[in-house]
């Protein structure tokens, strides 16, 4: 090909060549537009045949959900409206006739696979899955739905058509249900009013009972998913409620796509040609600027990429900023600067190896760089930290959008292999505006904002400030009002109920500190106990936390109390001594104490922890793994150090509710514990469902807001009072 462009310069010389090109590729160009807009009418109306399919599609899957339930609702009425049901459901059952007519009636049956026959006071009286007995009750199999459809049958009471029918999920998967009184069908027999029972009908939406589905209503490869399928298209299925139980896709037969691809080969053929000998052209001169161009472009990338993410290196940010700055300034524009940094990549690198800790880096890198806004810089600037550049109004929705992105973006966990790593990111913002701030201050800037946010409690965003630059004079000003306050006894302690999952009695309590500056300001504790940790006060603040608890341990015989140990205790040699002599002082069982730490200090330092926790232990204190879950939860950790509880973080709580695979991760955290004989405690329980959801998981001691939030001493007393008056008068 080269050989046949330098054969024609030499021939009709390059000006003349190039004017051939010219009208070469002029011509080329003429044709394929023709082509494309021939192409395009044909691809709209194939778009539009697969548009017409789909929505027929999509209305016969809804008229067939329609169907199941109305059907439901008929099966149930011959069912319940029966003269003979009533003789045998009322006064003294007819069980033999209940199990011929309904129980058996689920063996291989196509109108239901479940009933359960339910008294006046919601007691379940027949249970019968697949023609055998169901060790089961209504209400736990049937849940919030069919406690609403229940309600409302028992409110219409013997009202004529009051049959309901619903979709809901049960323990045995997703179905549709329908609910009867059962009354008179002729009149000649009475039902008492004020005591109906009721029949309820369950139908589970099988495979095979969906192939059935899809076969009835000439739909293509239909399925039922628990979560909405990515691609494709899927309606779903509601319960009474309008949440959704699961969804039903479909492939789309796309009878547009079958035709235009018959087509299409046709009008690509008449095109061939011509493409062919453009596409000759083109690469010959293409040939000509790549080999010239090639090395020096290939050296030039290299100066200014970093290796590992691909993404912008320092150098690289610096020159673009400097384009950016230029540009600003003539057009009167602000340049924004985000700089991140990645909260736990550290943790990541010691926990699991540099190799893991660079795929989490091209990770990172692959996500930011869909996040960020067109023409943005992205630049990786050293071991865990990232830069974004951008013109943009500095407190423009731009900017706010990008930040959100961000942290919603670091506040999943990140899937690397068969392990799973949970990192956050502080963000620091500056702005240069009109360009007046060259791109070294400005990251400068961004860096010292991005500490602060660091400092004010991580995974979260703060613009810079002239004022941060005063950040070192703040922060001794706040280390040494900390210290005073230590000094004088003015730290408070609040208490946090904690109670059994069986029957939600108290059965301990959590010391928790708190810090009012000046007696009225409250400062959070993670803003004031890595102040403690970095500046040693936690080695004067930690016992004193310890001693308040104890002393008011005292007044509750009944119930444990456990304390929170930070890390840099664990590291003070003297703290096992002095934590006993604490104990032994206040005079209480150390039995009775729960040392509480996170699993960070165990990583780092698993040598020593397993010092001072065999110290502890030979001394009678328990000691608990605090907020098992939210960081790198290690079974082999669980095994060395043989921990006296587990108390498993919020989140993993949060992620059940979520989705049907937190929820099995939390059932399997449970089990985890359950195989080592180590007892659970859930933290941040917050509402009913949550504690009852992980009472079924097996955690025998639950915590949170539901049950009480932090309180004073004597509020905590006045709370476990009438527990305690009560044991006594029994």
């Amino acid at each position: 090909m080269l050989r046949l462009a330098h054969h024609l310069s030499g021939m009709i010389g390059a000006r003349r060549l190039a004017v051939v090109l010219g009208v070469l590729v002029s011509f080329a160009v003429v044709v394929s537009l023709a082509t494309a807009l021939v192409m395009m009418a044909l691809g709209f109306l194939a778009t539009r045949a697969n548009e017409l399919d789909e929505e027929r599609t999509r209305q016969a899957v809804f008229g067939a959900l329609s169907s199941m339930r109305s059907s439901m609702v008929t099966t149930v009425r011959d069912y319940a409206v029966w003269d003979d049901a009533v003789g045998a459901v009322y006064g003294a059952p007819d069980t033999p006739w209940l199990i011929a007519n309904f129980g058996l009636a689920t063996e291989g049956g196509p109108l239901f696979d479940t009933v359960f026959l339910v008294d006046e006071t919601g007691r379940t009286m027949l249970a019968y899955r697949n023609g055998a007995p169901l060790p089961a009750d209504a209400q736990s199999y049937g849940g919030a739905v069919f406690a609403e459809l229940y309600g409302k049958v028992m409110v219409a009471g013997l009202k004529p058509g009051e049959e309901l029918g619903a979709f809901l999920r049960t323990p045995d998967g997703p179905a549709v249900a329908a609910l009867s009184t059962v009354r008179s069908a002729s009149g000649t027999v009475e039902a008492p009013a004020e005591a109906l029972r009721t029949l309820v009908i369950i139908r589970h939406l099988t495979p095979a009972r969906i192939a059935r589905i899809a076969d009835n209503f000439l739909v293509s490869g239909l399925l039922f998913s628990d979560e909405k399928p990515v691609g494709g298209e899927s309606v779903a299925v509601t319960a009474p409620d309008g949440g959704a139980i699961g969804f039903l896709s479909w492939t789309p037969e796309a009878p547009g796509d079958k035709s235009y691809a018959q087509v299409r080969p046709l009008v690509l053929l008449a095109l061939g040609g011509v493409i062919f000998f453009f596409a000759l052209l083109v690469l010959t001169g293409a040939a000509f600027t790549i080999r010239l161009k090639a090395d020096e472009n290939k050296a030039r990338l290299q100066a200014v990429t970093d290796r590992l993410s691909g993404l912008c290196n320092r150098t690289g940010l610096y020159a673009g900023l400097e384009d950016l700055t230029a540009r600003a300034a003539a057009q009167q524009c602000d340049v924004v600067m985000l700089y991140l940094d990645l909260d736990g990549f550290k943790e990541v690198n010691d926990f699991y190896g540099h190799a893991v800790g660079d795929r989490l880096i091209r990770g990172v890198s692959a996500g930011l760089s869909r996040l960020v806004p067109e023409g943005a810089m992205l630049a990786r600037i050293g071991g865990d930290e990232f830069a974004i550049a951008f013109i943009g109004e500095p407190g423009g929705q731009a900017v706010e959008r990008l930040t959100a992105s961000l942290l919603d973006f670091f506040a999943e966990p990140f899937a690397i292999g068969e392990r799973v790593a949970i990192v956050g990111a502080s963000i620091g913002i500056a702005v240069s505006h009109r360009g007046a701030v060259d791109g070294e201050e400005l990251l400068r800037q961004a860096d010292v904002a991005m500490y602060r946010a660091k400092q004010a409690g991580r995974g979260r965003a703060m613009p810079y400030d002239v004022m941060m630059d005063d950040d070192r004079d703040a922060r001794r000003e706040m280390e040494d009002a900390l210290r005073a306050a230590v000094s004088r006894d003015e730290i408070d302690v609040v208490f946090q109920p904690i109670v059994r999952a069986g029957d939600r009695s108290v059965c301990g309590v959590e010391a928790l500190v708190r810090w009012y500056r000046g007696g009225t300001t409250p400062v959070p504790p993670d803003v004031f106990i890595p102040l403690a940790e970095a500046t040693g006060i936690i080695d004067a603040l930690g016992p004193l936390v310890l001693r308040r608890a104890c002393e008011a341990a005292r007044n509750w015989p009944e119930i444990g109390i456990s304390i929170n140990v930070s890390p840099a205790q664990f590291r003070n040699p003297y703290f096992p001594d002095q934590a006993l002599g604490i104990i032994a002082a206040a005079g209480i069982e150390p039995a009775r104490i729960t040392l509480e730490i996170t699993e960070g200090y165990f990583i780092q330092n698993p040598s020593r922890a397993k010092l001072v926790m065999d110290r502890l232990k030979a001394g009678g204190v328990r000691i608990a793994l605090d907020d098992f879950g939210a960081g790198f939860s290690s079974i082999g950790y669980l095994i060395r150090f043989g921990f006296d509880r587990m108390k498993i973080d919020r989140s993993l709580t949060v992620a059940a509710e979520q989705s049907i695979k937190g929820g099995a991760m939390l059932q399997a955290t449970v089990a985890l514990a359950a195989s080592f004989d180590m007892p659970v405690t859930a933290e941040g329980v917050e509402t009913a469902e949550q504690a009852a959801f992980l009472h079924l998981c097996g955690c025998d001691q639950l915590q949170g807001y539901f049950f009480g939030k932090p309180m004073s001493e004597k509020a905590f007393g006045a709370l476990l009072a009438p527990q305690l008056d009560a044991r006594a008068a029994g």
